[in-house]
């Protein structure tokens, strides 16, 4: 007979899972919609995306199965299992909202179009780079789905470094054309994470 905790398990992994392909669909929905003429590309950002996509390789390389991150009583585990869909499902619809405030200036790289906007609505309102934020959400989600709490915390190192450093990359172009008034933005708004970066 299946432990309850089997089932709780499996509909937790089931519904990451499809965050992951609401997230895939997102980034093909927008990869293919116009976008404005390039008028400048900040080349570094590479790296950081490298770092990025080599922690979500090792949040789902490195699993425990169909098992929640430790061991726990079933009553914590629905509990936990109920938190981690609610955070995945909270990291994409931060991901679409995002990708929806920058219209045609979105793009995996880092630059800037013509009659490049700094936006500050919607989540930009709350951080300067919502998508990341959404991205980390979803990989937090997936390591505490299925992952080893050693593959988690690595994952977390390499994705994080890789956010880091595009962040900077995408902030060096923003700097060059708003100037005074992305420094007043930023000086308001964290980066990714409110009272962390």
């Amino acid at each position: 007979m299946a432990h309850p905790g089997d089932w709780i398990s499996l509909i937790t992994a089931g519904a990451v899972l499809v965050s992951w392909l609401a997230f895939g669909a997102v980034f093909l929905h927008y990869r293919r919609s116009p976008t404005g003429k390039e008028t400048r590309r900040e080349r570094g950002w590479v790296l950081g995306f490298l770092l990025q996509m080599a922690g979500y390789a090792t949040v789902w390389g490195l699993r425990r199965g169909l098992r929640p991150i430790a061991p726990m009583p079933a009553i914590a585990e629905a509990a936990f299992a109920v938190l981690t869909v609610g955070l995945a499902a909270g990291s994409i619809w931060v991901v679409v909202s995002a990708a929806n405030a920058l219209g045609k200036q979105w793009a995996l790289t880092a630059r800037l179009v013509e009659g490049h906007e700094l936006i500050t609505r919607g989540p930009y309102g709350r951080v300067r780079h919502p998508i990341y934020t959404g991205m980390f959400g979803l990989l937090l989600a997936t390591g505490l789905a299925i992952s080893h709490w050693m593959a988690l915390a690595a994952a977390i190192a390499l994705f994080w470094t890789g956010t880091v450093i595009r962040v900077r990359r995408e902030e060096k172009l923003l700097r060059q054309a708003f100037g005074t008034r992305f420094e007043e933005y930023a000086r308001r708004v964290p980066a990714v994470l409110p009272g962390i970066y």
